[in-house]
Order: C-alpha cells, then structure tokens, then sequence
C-alpha cells in the first residue's frame, strides 16, 4: 500500500511537473488539431506523453467537446492516440533504475525546495516524480517477494491464470475492477509488473491483466461527461466501445498474441535468474510493456480508417436533443482545471467574448441615439447583453477563483489574477454603456430629446469610445503588452473630446434654451462616457501588466 502510495504520487508530481514545464507546448499541440485523422492521433500520444497520463488527456478532449473548441472527429483521433501515449509508462519502468528512486528523489526535493525560479521548480518536481516512481515501484517488488513466501496468498494468486479463454477473461475483469478503483492505469501497471517480476503471476495472467486496465482507464473520461453535452458524452462513450472491441478481439487470439510477442522478445521471457538469493524474471518487464504497446498501437490504427463510420454510429446512439444544449453562458468547463494553463487558455477566450460584447454594445447604442422612435427589440438587446455580461462574469469569477486555490505555476496565477481584474472592467463598461441608454429613454418618457447638436455630438464620442476600445481589443486578442503606448493617442482624444463637449455645453447653457432635465442628463452622458474611456485603460493596463 505504502509503495502504490509512493507510485501514484509520483505519477501525479510527474504529470504536473510536466505540464507546467510544457504548457505553452500543449497549447500549441492541441490548437494543431485538425480533421486530419492521423495529426489528431499523433497529437494525442505526444499529448499523453507529456502529461504521463491518458485519464488526463480523454478527460480534457471531453471538456474541449462539451464547449465545443473539439468536434467528435477530432476528439477520436486524439483518444486512440492517448491510448498509444499511455504505454509510455511501461517502457519508463523497463529502464529497472528502481534503486535509484530515492537518490534521484532526494536530489530532486532538494532543488524543488530551494530553487526560485518557476522552470527549476516544476522540472525538479518532474524528476522528483520519476523518483517517487520507480521507489514506489522497488517497494511494492519486495511486498511482492514477501507474498510468493506466503503459501495462503500464493495460492490465492493462483486462482487467476490465463490458462484458458475463461481465465483471460477472468484475469482481464480483475485488471479492469482495480483501474477503476485506483483510478490509474500506470498504477495497475506498476502492481502486475511487481508480481510478474517476483513469479507470484505468470507472464501470460500479466498480459491479461494489462488488457483489463486498458478497460478499467475508460471509467474517469466516463464520469467527466456525466452532465457534459451531448458531443462530450458521445467522446467518452468512444472511448469505452474502443477499448471494449480491442479487448474482445484481442483475447479471442489471446495465445497466438502472447507468442507473438515472445518471439518479439527473443524466446521464453519467464527465464529466472537469483539475484541476492531471490528468484526475479528480468525480461517480464519489457514483455509486459511490449504487449500494453503493441496492443494499443494494432488496435488505433485498426480503427483509423473507421472514424467516419463510427462518428455516425455515435450520432445514432446518442442521438442530439430537441433543444440547443447551453448548460453556462460560457465555454469554461471544469474538467479544464486540472490543467492550469488550458484553464487560463479557456478562460481568456471568454474575456474575449465579454470584450466583443461591450463592442456591440456601444454600435448598438449609437443606432437607438439617432433613432426618432427607438427600436424596442434592440434596446431589450442591449439590455439583455448587458445582463448576460454580469452573468459571464460570475462565471469566469467562480472558475478562476477555484483555479487559483490549485497548486499553479506563478506564470498563471498571474494571468488569473489579470483576468479577474479585466472581467470587472469589462463588465463595468457593460453596465455604463446600459445606463447610457437609460438617459435616452427616460428623458423621452418624460416629453424631452437631446438636442440635435447635442445627439451628433455623442455619436462622434461614441464612435472615438468604440475606436479606442476596439483598439485595445485587438491588443487583448494578441496579447501585445505594448498597448498602453500603442493606444494612449485614441484614450487623450476621447478626453479631450469629453472636456471639449463639458465647454460646450456650458456656453449653450447661458443661453438659458436648455431644460434642466436635458441639461442634467446630457452631463451624466459625458460621465458615463468618461468612466467607459477609464475601465478601458484599466483593461489595456492590465494587458501590459500594471499593478
């Protein structure tokens, strides 16, 4: 237990290590996905390779269907790749550095403790756990030896053997039960490799074993799309039919596989040899991981040339919904929060979205201005983006607060805390751009209009506000820091225009033929659009990455 402890926490360390050294590279590999059925593979085992762990890599592709960055096509793809990227971990234990594991842990721990820079740290928890790994794989080989000198736990050992079409299919539920109770496939893995080098299982119960995790690791994508859409559930789904068909047809000519991959390995791979008075068979390790490769590697490209076919099998099995599915106002998905950086990826999209979104707002305020009846259905619009906007940002809020109380790089919780401070100006623009129209409405209910002079002269500010805020738009949109600089003529001309209009409208006011009530709303205008113009430049300063 102490051993599969150490394992899965190295797994673990490993994967987040990884994923923060490679996030930016992850990035770039998952936009890379296309159609294209064998880059969505490939992409796929690089993926898993990355993150040590294929549970990862499906849970994510469900999170990118279910907000629909992914189509199913894709989504095939990446999972029978993730499926070839998870046999990495036993050629990883091949290497049999197992008593080097604390050494290399050791060291390790030393430099992620005292390192100060982000890249030294999450490299070091890498390594740290490879260590973790390979000692936790070292101890759960010695609890093994102690088992074989049990007679009672031997014997109970002995009741699954592969011996025959019933006991492969009996070795393989086994496999299957505990990956799902672990939750890891590289665990399950670590455990058959242990009994397998000790002689408590024999190589061809090992193989059946293996052939059950590959069912068993299905069961996390399972749960991730459990409330998901209908896309997403059709993803997981995928995901379990494929490895339930490879299995079938593997076990069916289970024996000749099994020679097959002997003959692979050069003959008899249950050869024992003494080492410190304990029997060991060294060449079951890479059998072991020989056969988990092999079969995933037959099994995807088997199944490549049949994603067509099986996209709309899928269709027809879980059929769409009489309604459009929208279960948030955002793509945001928590599935994505246990890998930081497509988190924070996730999110910055969204904050794009509220950003067009106050666009649109201000092109539609500047129509009802000029407007002699005003159009109802566009200020009900209006109205109603403004309340989806307040809606975003709560969402965005929630996510990015359970986020930052992970364990995430500094690069991150920095865009995090960028990203909360923009949603609020976004959503404040929202909110005076709305109450912008509010002046208009009210003072017709009351009888009263801006003047003519007055309703030209806030079209023009309208249309330099929306210029400036386009501006610094396109900067959020290509992440240039440069924007204060870039934008500081469009936000002077704004309020210089603003002053300009306040001069203006004083002079009109001596000539007494202004109503207060125009007069008073006319200002709040000017105010409105000066607070507009102020969150504006909050946003373009949290881009470049003011305080």
């Amino acid at each position: 237990m102490g051993g599969l402890g150490m394992f899965l926490l190295g797994m673990k360390n490993m994967s987040e290590g990884m994923q923060a050294v490679a996030g930016s590279s992850l990035r770039r590999l998952i936009a890379a996905v296309t159609s294209n059925r064998i880059l969505a593979m490939i992409v796929g085992i690089v993926v898993t390779c990355l993150v040590q762990s294929s549970s990862i890599t499906t849970v994510m592709v469900v999170g990118f269907v279910n907000s629909g960055v992914m189509n199913l096509a894709q989504a095939i793809g990446v999972i029978m790749g993730a499926n070839v990227g998870t046999t990495i971990t036993g050629w990883i234990l091949v290497l049999e550095v197992g008593k080097y594991g604390l050494p290399i842990l050791g060291a390790s721990a030393f430099v992620y403790l005292f390192s100060r820079g982000d890249r030294w740290r999450y490299l070091a928890m890498t390594v740290m756990g490879v260590g973790m790994v390979f000692f936790g794989l070292e101890l759960m080989k010695n609890a093994c030896a102690i088992i074989k000198q049990l007679p009672q736990f031997e014997a109970w050992f002995h009741a699954f053997q592969a011996d025959t079409y019933f006991g492969v299919l009996k070795c393989a539920m086994v496999g299957c039960v505990i990956t799902t109770m672990v939750q890891s496939s590289s665990a399950t893995l670590g455990i058959t490799i242990s009994l397998a080098t000790q002689g408590v299982i024999s190589y061809e119960t090992a193989a059946a074993l293996v052939l059950g995790e590959n069912i068993g690791t299905t069961i996390t994508a399972l749960l991730a799309s459990l409330g998901a859409t209908t896309n997403a559930r059709r993803a997981a789904y995928f995901h379990v039919i494929f490895n339930m068909i490879g299995v079938i047809w593997i076990t069916a000519v289970f024996s000749w596989y099994i020679q097959l991959v002997q003959w692979l390995m050069g003959g008899n791979v249950q050869t024992s040899v003494m080492v410190n008075g304990v029997e060991t068979f060294p060449k079951i390790t890479a059998a072991i991981a020989t056969t988990h490769s092999l079969f995933n590697i037959v099994n995807s490209l088997a199944f490549l040339a049949f994603v067509p076919i099986f996209v709309r099998f899928l269709t027809w099995l879980v059929p769409a919904k009489d309604f459009k599915e929208k279960p948030h106002l955002t793509d945001l998905d928590i599935r994505m929060l246990d890998t930081p950086l497509l988190a924070i990826e996730q999110s910055g999209k969204e904050i794009q979205r509220m950003a067009d979104g106050c666009e649109k707002m201000i092109d539609w305020l500047a129509t009802l201005v000029q407007q002699d009846k005003p159009d109802k259905e566009l200020a009900d619009k209006l109205k109603r983006r403004e309340q989806i906007l307040d809606a975003i940002q709560d969402e965005i809020a929630v996510y990015v607060t359970n986020l930052l109380s992970g364990n995430i790089p500094h690069t991150v919780a920095d865009e995090a805390r960028r990203q909360l401070r923009m949603t609020d100006e976004f959503e404040s623009i929202s909110d005076y751009v709305y109450d912008l129209d509010k002046f208009d409405r009210k003072l017709r209910r009351d009888g009263f209009r801006f003047t003519e002079s007055q309703r030209a002269d806030l079209v023009e500010l309208n249309r330099f506000v929306k210029a400036y805020l386009s501006e610094v738009n396109e900067a959020l949109r290509t992440g240039n820091e440069n924007v204060l600089v870039m934008t500081d003529a469009a936000s002077k001309r704004v309020r210089i225009q603003i002053k300009s209009l306040r001069r203006k409208h004083l002079e009109d006011l001596s000539n007494g033929n202004i109503p207060p009530l125009v007069s008073v709303a006319y200002l709040a205008s000017l105010n409105a659009f000066a607070r507009v113009r102020d969150h504006t430049r909050n946003v373009s300063e949290a881009i470049s990455g003011e305080k």
